[in-house]
């Protein structure tokens, strides 16, 4: 095993380690999300036909609000106890740093997400296989795992960004939400076409730009985050 992929797997641990100690980070953004999705369910009072139309906006509504939750503490953390020095001193590509938080701040949102989701089925009153049947099911995962992944990868370099200052509390939300407004429009629209029950319906294009959108967040952090530690 290289002594990069030795340190991403060390970070990750230690995140993971940290979070099952706490449980700070998962609680809240589920609790959160939770919140977000009670709010929608009885103010709107959606029938089922509404329900399909404005699920997939109020479900992404509930994630992106509880997983920036979850990111502002990603790399807060790290500052306040100084172990991030101790990071950057070790003998591997700066990188390194970025993909074990990238992994850990991912694992904490996609369990989060899987709690969230039977409860936004309950909340909704929907028919998990009669509104996804079949392949519809797996292209929802595949939306799912691909806007989370895009999101965290923009949020993760944000917010190494935003631990920098002494407004991060304000600082992230407001460069994450402007500039993850296409992984945001095409993991909703994506999402609506398979709630969509017509049968015609193709999230291709959409779930096309989000893979796109992704990769290009991924690539461009991976090169600029190490200007972004020496900040």
């Amino acid at each position: 095993m290289s002594s990069y992929l030795r340190v991403v797997l060390a970070i990750l641990e230690k995140d993971v380690r940290k979070e099952l100690r706490t449980k700070e980070i998962v609680s809240s953004m589920f609790v959160f999300a939770v919140l977000v999705l009670v709010v929608f369910n009885f103010t709107l009072a959606l029938d089922e036909t509404r329900a399909l139309e404005l699920g997939p906006g109020i479900l992404w509504t509930a994630f992106i609000f509880a997983s920036t939750l979850g990111l502002n503490r990603s790399f807060a953390g790290e500052r306040e106890n100084q172990s991030l020095s101790g990071l950057m001193l070790a003998p591997v590509d700066r990188s390194a740093i970025y993909f074990g938080k990238l992994l850990s701040n991912l694992l904490f949102i996609l369990a989060m997400e899987i709690f969230v989701l039977p409860l936004f089925v309950v909340f909704f009153n929907l028919n998990v296989w009669e509104v996804l049947p079949g392949s519809d099911l797996a292209w929802f995962g595949l939306v799912l795992v691909l806007g989370t992944l895009g999101y965290t990868a923009l949020g993760t370099i944000l917010a190494a960004v935003a631990a920098n200052t002494t407004m991060r509390d304000v600082l992230l939300p407001m460069l994450l939400f402007s500039f993850a407004i296409p992984i945001i429009i095409a993991a909703a629209e994506a999402t609506r076409l398979l709630f969509d029950v017509d049968p015609l319906s193709d999230p291709g294009t959409w779930v096309t730009l989000l893979a796109g959108c992704t990769t290009s967040y991924l690539a461009v952090s991976w090169m600029v985050f190490e200007y972004v530690l020496e900040e």
